[in-house]
């Protein structure tokens, strides 16, 4: 890969500034918490559940494909990926996250290339990548009016992009004391996008937003896979009451799309 520029701290917008803060403030403890989740499930497996790809199949074949984990944190998945054949690229714009994934490239004898970058401006070239993806990553902590059009640009045209994160409805119903849904709408659906946490900021769409986005930038939606977790379930990231609030309602989903080529209307 091309030397790549340094990340200018200059050039981010005010929540990209404000994440890669919390995210290197955090790292250390993120990683002791739910590394060990993580690293048990082998790297390949989706959400705060870690419901195995093998189940969903949502990437299919990767052996010999170019692939862009959008938000890689430690890289468990793109570790995994090179494992399974792929030629992976790991980005990510906290340089702590970072540096945890270079320690487990170390320890598990992988090579791939790190970026640090914010996915709202990627520093490689058009048409790179067979698969852009990411488990929550940047299409959690970046804006999706950035993050759609740039992964549309790095994507080759039939190029899959696959990203798994919250609901629009578990988002609505978190009370400001508590870190568990409830069972009431608290949140206004239609003024979602940049939700503002105490140190750092995520983002979220009404559905009808999400499509009209997607639309606008060349891909067609093959999939939206909602996940339930089994009933005996267990997560470092959630409790048994939270299990029984996933069992019941969607809180997590993955959007599965594909880039469209000229041809075909993009």
């Amino acid at each position: 890969m091309q030397d790549l520029p340094a990340l200018d701290p200059e050039s981010l917008s005010e929540h990209c500034a404000e994440n890669r803060a919390s995210w290197n403030a955090d790292s250390g403890t993120y990683q002791a918490d739910h590394g060990p989740q993580l690293a048990a499930s082998g790297g390949l497996a989706w959400g705060v559940w870690q419901i195995p790809e093998a189940a969903l199949n949502i990437l299919g074949e990767v052996k010999g494909k170019d692939i862009l984990e959008f938000g890689c944190g430690a890289a468990q998945w793109s570790v995994a990926l090179a494992k399974s054949g792929a030629r992976p690229v790991g980005l990510d714009l906290s340089e702590n996250q970072l540096a945890h994934a270079r320690e487990l490239m170390a320890e598990t004898g992988v090579e791939f290339p790190l970026v640090h970058a914010s996915a709202e401006a990627v520093p490689l070239p058009d048409e790179s990548f067979d698969v852009v993806f990411c488990d929550y990553g940047a299409m959690t902590f970046a804006d999706p009016y950035a993050t759609v059009p740039e992964a549309a640009r790095l994507l080759r045209p039939g190029g899959l992009f696959a990203f798994c994160g919250a609901t629009p409805l578990v988002e609505m119903c978190y009370p400001d004391d508590s870190d568990h849904p409830g069972d009431r709408l608290l949140l206004d659906y239609f003024s979602m996008w940049c939700l503002r946490y105490e140190g750092y900021v995520e983002f979220m769409l009404p559905y009808g937003a999400w499509i009209r986005l997607f639309r606008a930038h060349g891909f067609a939606i093959e999939d939206l896979v909602e996940l339930r977790p089994g009933p005996e379930a267990v997560s470092s990231y959630r409790d048994d009451s939270d299990r029984g609030w996933y069992r019941r309602w969607p809180g997590e989903q993955i959007w599965k799309l594909r880039r469209l080529s000229v041809a075909e209307g993009a």
